[in-house]
């Protein structure tokens, strides 16, 4: 059992008992709840404050797809049933899955609510199976706020939470959007150690404004970033091959289309998830602003980064153009990700400032050594790519020649260092050295001298060692 996130599942017939009023609901609530003979008409809601009204249409749809997938499941069998179907039957047949998907989301809209208590906060679902979630409010890294399209013409939001060690975040899907705002004002307030009672009052922390990505600049890196491109070929040619091969135009079209949603994830897609990219600093850490159609709000705490891996495609260098992505600790798998999608090398180099304190971008740069010539006979066309440095603060690694990557990691997020040799690097006296970081993932210093090599591991030992005993603790707004 997580100490983060306690769950319980219990039979929603086991829930029992007269309508209680539920805090922070609405004047009336138990009223809606209870007939005039005082027999109860819905089950009791839990304990807490509901989510927004609007919420119950987020869930209705889950009926309905579940029927889709049924009837494509066996297509074949579909056409029969429909084909023997009048009119009539397709009436009666509405007339009982529209209810049914309404009467799912109102009842899983009412099942849910959320508690702040002093020390953590309670979300319950659940419509069969019950689940309480129990969030350590000292355990909480960061707070998102998500207004996809339709939720910001309805005035909604929802949060995101990411909890230290729990592998999949919990949210809370739709709150007014005021409301939002200020329980994530509240949350980070909670979690930088602030009393209960003055916590709702602490409002949103303030912020400064450190880098905007204009949308000429966003589009140019794109169309000069080369993936869009090679996607684009290859939808092109893969599908012509196809064709030639099996002379089907519906094998064609089968894999042209997922080409083509290829082309538009690495193009137009990042464009609307990038669009207007915002970084501003502020004390519960750095906070990104983007999106066209779905504006998200995320938090990048203090501390909690684990490595920067810095992108610099051959197309960008003339520009000075770089782009930085992240991985954090105990973020799950959809957390991390992008930093920076495009910024000239002085701003970027001010935010990794931020990021990680006491690192230099130059500084890292310059301590990077080429390996031995000899690795040309291990890597033919990559060797060049590949070099490795070490500063104060970080490990550092290089590799790629169209797209060249610098990977930083700091000494004190190090939790392991490997060695590594294959039969051939064996024979060129050449060996691998992999740094393992809090995020599930590494950074490799590749094709090393084998000597050299062991070195590093044992000086990369040592630093990791000193650098989590001198690593000074990080709390939000201090």
């Amino acid at each position: 059992m997580s100490e983060l996130s306690k769950q319980t599942s219990v039979q929603a017939s086991e829930q029992a008992g007269p309508a209680a009023p539920v805090e922070g609901a609405p004047s009336g609530a138990g009223e809606e709840a209870t007939g005039t003979s005082g027999r109860s008409l819905l089950p009791r809601r839990p304990e807490g404050k509901p989510l927004h009204p609007v919420t119950p249409w987020r869930r209705a749809w889950a009926p309905v797809a579940g029927l889709i997938a049924f009837s494509m499941h066996d297509f074949q069998r579909t056409q029969e049933w429909f084909s023997h179907l009048t009119g009539g039957w397709l009436i009666v047949a509405f007339a009982v899955v529209l209810p049914v998907a309404a009467a799912y989301g109102f009842l899983s809209w009412w099942f849910t609510s959320y508690l702040v208590t002093d020390t953590e906060l309670r979300i319950r679902t659940g419509l069969v199976f019950r689940r309480v979630a129990h969030i350590r409010l000292d355990r909480i890294q960061a707070v998102d706020v998500g207004r996809p399209l339709l939720a910001r013409v309805a005035g909604v939001a929802k949060l995101k939470l990411d909890v230290v060690g729990a592998e999949s975040k919990d949210e809370l899907a739709f709150l007014a959007e005021r409301e939002a705002v200020a329980l994530r004002a509240e949350l980070l307030a909670r979690a930088a150690g602030i009393a209960p009672e003055a916590a709702p009052e602490a409002g949103e922390a303030p912020a400064r404004e450190m880098l905007r990505v204009e949308p000429r600049t966003l589009v140019v890196g794109l169309l000069l970033m080369g993936s869009g491109w090679g996607v684009l070929l290859a939808a092109i040619l893969v599908p012509l091959a196809v064709y030639a091969a099996s002379d089907s135009v519906l094998v064609a079209l089968g894999t042209l289309l997922p080409a083509l949603g290829g082309v538009w994830a690495s193009t137009g897609g990042r464009f609307l998830k990038e669009y207007d990219w915002t970084v501003a600093e502020s004390p519960d850490g750095l906070r990104l602003d983007h999106g066209l159609l779905d504006r998200e709000h995320a938090t990048v705490p203090p501390g909690r980064v684990q490595s920067v891996r810095i992108t610099e495609p051959l197309l960008w260098r003339r520009r000075g153009w770089l782009r930085v992505d992240l991985e954090i600790a105990g973020a799950g798998k959809d957390k991390g990700g992008v930093l920076i999608p495009v910024a000239a090398r002085d701003e970027v180099a001010e935010v990794l400032a931020r990021v990680l304190p006491g690192v230099g971008l130059d500084e890292a740069v310059r301590e990077l050594a080429p390996v031995p010539a000899r690795a040309v006979w291990c890597a033919p066309l990559m060797w060049r790519g590949y070099a490795h440095g070490v500063t104060d603060a970080v490990f550092v690694t290089r590799s790629g020649l169209l797209r060249r990557r610098v990977t930083l990691v700091p000494h004190a997020k190090v939790q392991s260092v490997r060695f590594g040799q294959g039969p051939w690097e064996r024979r060129m006296g050449l060996a691998n050295v992999t740094v393992d970081h809090g995020a599930n993932g590494s950074a490799a210093a590749q094709l090393r001298d084998a000597e050299e090599a062991r070195a590093i591991v044992d000086a990369q030992a040592e630093r990791s060692r000193t650098g989590r005993r001198e690593a000074r603790p990080y709390r939000w707004m201090t």
